[in-house]
């Protein structure tokens, strides 16, 4: 490539960047992102139309970063160059339903057919995940839920995708991929296990039932993350009077999108019998005492350290849509062992 191509090549991307950031008052992470994933088709196209050599590659790189560093400044290294081709790699072949959002449908659209909802330090989060399908989950769950980085980093090392496959069939997870989290029924909204990391409690039972209770509270927006759409706080310790004795209901919640109660339990050991019928009575109390009419069922979720399932399932009658039982862990294994977990207790 002569130095007449090479400034040809290079005033092309620098009018595409410079662009971009006349744009950056009304829209500057989509914008740049748009502007990343045409440099990324950039890069790539004169690498194919030059010589078939790594050197050749390098060198293109090497050269754009150092020249658009000193007209733009900071962002161009060639690890960064080196992302926005994969981002143009890996997004150009990677399609995903358009109604992500109907607040961002007036979006641009790449010539692959492809929008952009997120940041590009998001996406360069998402380009990490191999299995597509769980890609798009990710991606349409920080689109709807307006995840920061953090908080998508997060729910990915929390095996979030993998914890809502496993109670659904081959259909509900091909729809975790196209649609996201749905809400429809009481089984939508469970997980096994909950991560409650950000309580900052020691993986063994040395707390008490009331520092879980405690910490969650402390940390109510980060549990309410974890929970998931929908959930409004009602209440902790929650007192109702029956028969002439005194309750308490350890957490209680208001699910808005199936419009019902959701009380929560918590046990730091092993889950018995008797804490089911407990809850179950709690539950009935809720839906004759307290619920609409216009509400549905109550549903009651036992959080514990451990449980055996087959006592779980032999209390509960066979047509139960309302009591749950699942596991909770305060410490964050890693993406691997907790993909194990999940798939041991599945």
């Amino acid at each position: 490539m002569d130095n007449i191509e090479r400034n040809d090549f290079y005033n092309r991307v620098l009018e595409i960047l410079i662009n971009a950031r006349k744009k950056a008052s009304l829209a500057v992470n989509v914008s740049m992102v748009y502007s990343y994933y045409e440099v990324g088709r950039m890069i790539i196209e004169e690498e194919q139309n030059g010589e078939q050599r790594a050197e050749y590659g390098k060198a293109i790189l090497k050269e754009l970063s150092k020249r658009l560093t000193k007209d733009l400044g900071k962002g161009f290294s060639v690890e960064n160059l080196k992302l926005m081709r994969k981002f143009y790699v890996v997004y150009s072949q990677d399609q995903i339903g358009q109604n992500v959002s109907t607040q961002l449908e007036n979006l641009p659209v790449t010539k692959e057919g492809r929008k952009f909802f997120l940041s590009f330090s998001h996406y360069v989060l998402l380009m990490r995940i191999p299995d597509i399908e769980e890609r798009h989950f990710y991606e349409i769950e920080a689109v709807r839920n307006g995840w920061g980085i953090k908080e998508l980093g997060r729910q990915y090392d929390s095996a979030l995708y993998e914890r809502l496959s496993l109670s659904r069939d081959k259909d509900g997870i091909k729809r975790l991929a196209t649609e996201g989290q749905i809400i429809e029924k009481p089984e939508d909204l469970l997980k096994d296990p909950y991560i409650l990391e950000f309580t900052g409690l020691p993986e063994l039972a040395k707390y008490s039932e009331t520092d879980l209770e405690t910490k969650i509270i402390d940390h109510l927006q980060e549990f309410l993350l974890e929970l998931g759409k929908g959930f409004t706080f009602v209440g902790r310790q929650v007192r109702f009077t029956f028969e002439d004795e005194h309750y308490k209901v350890d957490l209680v919640f208001f699910n808005r999108l199936l419009r019902c109660f959701v009380l929560f339990d918590l046990k730091i050991g092993r889950l018995k019998h008797q804490d089911i019928g407990q809850m179950q009575m709690y539950v009935n109390y809720y839906d004759r005492e307290v619920k609409l009419e216009d509400e549905t069922p109550t549903i009651g979720i036992l959080l514990c350290k451990n449980k055996n399932d087959a006592v779980v399932e032999m209390t509960l009658p066979k047509d139960n849509n309302q009591i749950f039982a699942s596991k909770y862990l305060t410490v964050l294994p890693s993406k691997e062992e907790l993909k194990q977990l999940i798939e041991s207790e599945g």
